[in-house]
């Protein structure tokens, strides 16, 4: 047979297959060699760095926060370690709810526990990891260690908790940490790069009072460690360790064991105290009620009990000492006499007809009853209370002159407490009302609306630490400082004490024969003025002065009866005072919403709040109740010391209050 195929040919077309074939591989392998000249030289140090980061895992290492302590080193707001389970949503292998139920057969799981873990994952995203227990007992996290495998995403963590051993007591001023939520991680993300990176692995941060003002101080420095890690991301040893700086240590110049006292004075009634050292502002107590346990909020607080605060009538998340604004009535009248001599409008000798009641036009402005005091010179208006005397000084001044001489007492403006969450208040002038109003005829300040500025009426309106700060500079002779509650900051590492002292402001120009004429008048108010049967018996000379603040406003001609009125539109009861009187070492305002007279509740506590500080000793509740209702004259028991009043486990204070809280 013969042969058909052409040999010559398909060698041909074989060698440049194979040929072609030869190229591409050449050009595959120099490929592979660029690639590996431009791995190993090239880019040799960029991937040597990726590779040792995916190597080594920088820990973040959270510091201890720092602790808060009160004037005598009582412990206010410290740290301890517990357990808490803890869930990842973006790695669970079936929906939330599914795997706390049979979490719920290993691990008591409460239905506020589900609650308040529903509430952290709106405020938190998928990746985080959130606790739906804390506090775990040793025996529940063996339970749980022994079912883990079940269990992917849920994991138990060692975390640091914030306590407040005293529970309710100086909540507000304390205030409480929380969470961090979506917007203050957008405000973090605003900071610069060092703050930025002191809160990496920072779960939490201050929500209110102290703990917010002073986040920085407690908040510590962050430490980090380096941990070499496997593939699988599992760590095998520890190459590099540095240690968080804990938190600075607050000591605050409030004394707690005051505060406590008054908190339990004020019991169920709402209200708020400010007392404050005249001669350095530094602040005793700063008592708002009610209160609440800042320990709720700590992990979360769960849904029925934020709804029981957020809802209640009585308001107890209100701090009422900086947010909660009253018009100060007649306690407003010792200011009113220091402007009347400042700027010559009245004497102390002038005198003028109390009738019991001003005419204005055709609307009658009233007095305690309508009944008349007769004839009262300047001493007598205060010591008596005379609202006629103030009526008639507030008609001569008029309302621009007022808010002049009143203004830098510190009414109407925030004080610059080292605090947050001061409100302004209100001391109103022609031009405030021209920018509050839009429409011309609100705008006009018509000349009666002047007239109730003159006991403490009308557009009048401070917060209780304005009042407590504006009878400081009184009895201080003008003197002014900032209000402040930090008295010192201790470096935790070298424990030394930064001194915190008050801002000096610039003093009042107040002639000495004027404010010795109207302190000499509030001592006559404790005597036979209006709080004489709060001070029988008191063996310290005090000044002070009462006021009864309307909450709602009465009809014109209307007789205020507060029988007919409901308990939150009755008046509230207001006190100022100063002890002891030649060398004020506290003074202090007091407000007791809807309790009627200042002289039926706020000054009985003015009392025991001066009993303890310079007594150390307080008259029993039953004796003062007696006392106030005309059945004694004097203290009839025997006074009760201040450890009955005090704190579990804090001894009494020893030593005379005035050379501890001397000047330094």
């Amino acid at each position: 047979m013969t042969e058909l195929r052409n040999v010559e040919q398909e060698l041909v077309r074989f060698r440049g297959r194979l040929f072609a074939a030869a190229v591409f591989v050449l050009f595959g392998f120099s490929l592979i060699g660029a690639r590996l000249a431009w791995l190993q030289i090239w880019k040799h140090d960029e991937l040597s760095t990726q590779a040792e980061a995916n190597r080594i895992a920088v820990v973040p290492i959270v510091p201890n926060r720092g602790l808060i302590l009160d004037r005598n080193d009582i412990v206010l707001a410290s740290n301890y370690s517990a357990y808490t389970l803890e869930i990842t949503p973006s790695r669970l292998k079936s929906d939330v709810d599914s795997v706390i139920d049979e979490l719920a057969q290993v691990v008591e799981i409460q239905p506020r526990d589900r609650k308040r873990y529903k509430r952290l994952t709106e405020d938190s995203k998928s990746f985080e990891s959130l606790p739906i227990r804390t506090k775990l007992t040793d025996e529940e996290v063996a339970r749980f260690v022994a079912q883990r495998f079940r269990f992917p995403g849920v994991d138990v963590r060692a975390r640091l908790f914030r306590h407040y051993p005293l529970g309710e007591t100086g909540a507000h001023l304390i205030g409480y940490i929380g969470r961090i939520n979506q917007a203050e991680k957008k405000q973090i993300e605003e900071w610069d790069e060092d703050r930025q990176a002191n809160y990496k692995g920072t779960e939490y941060i201050g929500k209110l009072g102290l703990e917010q003002s002073y986040e920085d101080d407690l908040h510590g420095t962050t430490g980090y460690e380096e941990v070499e890690t496997s593939a699988g991301g599992r760590a095998v040893r520890r190459l590099d360790h540095h240690g968080a700086t804990p938190g600075n240590t607050l000591h605050l110049s409030v004394d707690i064991k005051l505060q406590a006292l008054v908190e339990d004075m004020f019991g169920e009634r709402r209200g708020a105290l400010v007392a404050i050292d005249p001669r350095n502002g530094e602040v005793l107590a700063l008592v708002s009620k009610p209160t609440f346990d800042p320990n709720l909020f700590v992990d979360g607080i769960d849904i029925d009990s934020w709804r029981e605060l957020n809802e209640s009538i009585d308001k107890p998340l209100l701090n009422r000492a900086l947010r909660g604004t009253y018009p100060p009535g007649s306690s407003f009248k010792p200011f009113m006499a220091m402007a009347a001599l400042n700027t010559g409008k009245r004497s102390p000798n002038t005198v003028i007809y109390d009738g019991g009641t001003f005419q204005f036009g055709n609307h009658t402005f009233r007095s305690h009853g309508d009944k008349g005091l007769g004839p009262v010179d300047m001493v007598r208006s205060i010591v008596k209370s005379s609202n006629v005397y103030y009526y008639s000084l507030a008609n001569e001044m008029g309302v621009d002159l007022m808010y002049e001489q009143l203004s830098p007492f510190g009414f109407g403006r925030k004080t610059g407490i080292d605090i947050d969450g001061e409100v302004t208040g209100l001391l109103p002038s022609t031009e405030w009302k021209r920018k509050a109003y839009k429409r011309p005829e609100m705008q006009k300040w018509y000349a009666g609306e002047t007239i109730s500025l003159g006991i403490g009426q009308g557009y009048n309106n401070f917060t209780a630490l304005q009042m407590a700060n504006a009878v400081s500079t009184l009895a201080s002779g003008g003197q002014r400082y900032k209000p402040r509650l930090v008295r010192e900051i201790e470096d935790v590492v070298t424990h030394e004490r930064k001194r915190m002292a008050s801002e000096a402001l610039e003093p009042l120009h107040l002639k000495r024969e004027h404010v010795e004429l109207v302190t000499r008048a509030m001592y006559g108010v404790t005597q036979e003025g209006t709080s004489v049967r709060s001070f029988i018996g008191a063996p310290y000379k005090t000044g002070g002065k009462t006021g009864t603040a309307q909450a709602v406003s009465i009809k014109a001609n209307e007789k205020y009866n507060a029988a007919k009125l409901e308990e939150h539109q009755r008046d509230h009861s207001i006190y100022i005072a100063f002890a002891p009187l030649d060398a004020p070492t506290i003074a202090l305002a007091v407000v007791v919403e809807n309790a009627g007279f200042g002289s039926d509740s706020a000054a009985p506590i003015a009392r025991r709040v001066f009993d303890y500080e310079l007594l150390h000793q307080v008259p029993s509740l039953e004796d003062m109740a007696l006392v106030r209702q005309g059945k004694a004259t004097t203290p009839v028991g025997k006074p009760r010391p201040a450890s009955d009043y005090l704190l579990p486990g804090v001894a009494a204070p020893a030593g005379d209050a005035r050379v501890a809280r001397a000047p330094q």
